[in-house]
């Protein structure tokens, strides 16, 4: 799912080869920058966008206050309740204190779709984690890892990988008292999580990286937030979006997309179509395939192609809805 091209691993190579040349070793080799590719396949940018407050505040003239009285007690009552029950319906799940893990950490890449499907998971049941951002060329934050892809959780001194399994086996640990969904919600949450590592996620990059501008605009945000050294940075930066421009072509043919943007918009109607007038696809409260499809599509929300998405289809409401539930990172500072 995160394999890149050969032909953006030479591009890659060639030009990273001379920024690596001084470590004595062929460093940029064309297997490491494999690696590089694997994290900015899907690279792309984000922004932390604070949920949107409504305050009430009627004003009364002093000459029709006596007369109003009443009916400004009942409106206020009326609005209170409201209030009330929409932070009931777009509250955090809670998980009982003692299911909480006591030591979480994350080992990711920043912009990595897979990566933030499990950040939306550990957010939306605040639970509390470590970040450790992993160089992708080195690697050498994971060493001691036999497996060598990201995201890699560990929960308490046990490791845990790839995104799905993470979540299940996670799932499995802190919501084992949560009451059992039916059958058909089920098999329809688990349909829908299939899609996105299926379908979706194919559809990201040869969005982000449509253009050189766009392409851009993604390593901006990787170099910005990765973990590359300064020379990295300066390299990676162009040489990979130089690369990724080109191979967005290649995944356009591999995955029959003639046009990025219509399939992009496409698989947004198609979400929202399965919602079927529900807020959510789990009903009042996200299920693990509402935070999966919120996951991946966070990192590029306010790029250019998240910012198109949102205005060219139908999916804006409830991606706001799933910032409002999801909240507040859970992550902890370091």
């Amino acid at each position: 799912m995160r394999r890149a091209s050969t032909l953006a691993s030479c591009v890659l190579s060639r030009t990273l080869a001379t920024a690596h040349g001084r470590a004595g070793s062929g460093a940029a080799s064309i297997s490491v920058q494999h690696r590089l590719l694997q994290a900015a396949l899907y690279g792309s940018s984000t922004s932390n966008a604070d949920a949107q407050r409504r305050w009430f505040s009627p004003l009364f003239s002093s000459s029709s206050a006596q007369r109003a009285s009443v009916g400004a007690a009942g409106a206020l009552i009326g609005v209170v309740a409201a209030t009330s029950l929409s932070q009931e319906v777009y509250a955090k799940e809670s998980v009982p204190p003692e299911a909480v893990p006591k030591d979480v950490v994350l080992y990711q890449y920043e912009a990595c779709p897979f990566c933030n499907k499990v950040k939306a998971f550990l957010d939306y049941y605040d639970i509390p984690y470590k970040v450790v951002e992993v160089n992708p060329l080195s690697k050498k934050e994971i060493k001691w890892s036999d497996y060598k892809k990201v995201p890699i959780l560990m929960v308490d001194g046990e490791q845990l990988n790839d995104s799905s399994a993470i979540i299940d086996k996670l799932g499995q640990k802190i919501l084992s008292k949560k009451k059992a969904d039916s059958t058909l919600e089920e098999d329809e949450e688990t349909k829908w999580r299939k899609w996105v590592d299926n379908h979706l996620v194919h559809v990201l990059s040869p969005n982000i990286y449509r253009n050189t501008s766009e392409a851009l605009e993604s390593f901006d945000y990787i170099t910005s937030n990765g973990n590359f050294s300064f020379t990295e940075k300066i390299t990676v930066k162009y040489a990979g979006a130089a690369a990724m421009y080109f191979v967005s072509k290649n995944l356009k043919k591999k995955y029959n997309i003639t046009d990025e943007r219509a399939a992009l918009y496409e698989a947004a109607e198609t979400w929202v179509d399965a919602l079927n007038g529900r807020e959510f696809l789990g009903g009042a409260k996200p299920n693990l395939a509402d935070l999966a499809v919120f996951g991946v599509l966070r990192p590029i929300r306010y790029l250019r192609s998240g910012k198109d998405m949102v205005e060219h289809t139908r999916i804006g409401e409830w991606y706001t809805r799933m910032e409002n539930v999801v909240g507040d990172s859970a992550r902890i500072k370091a």
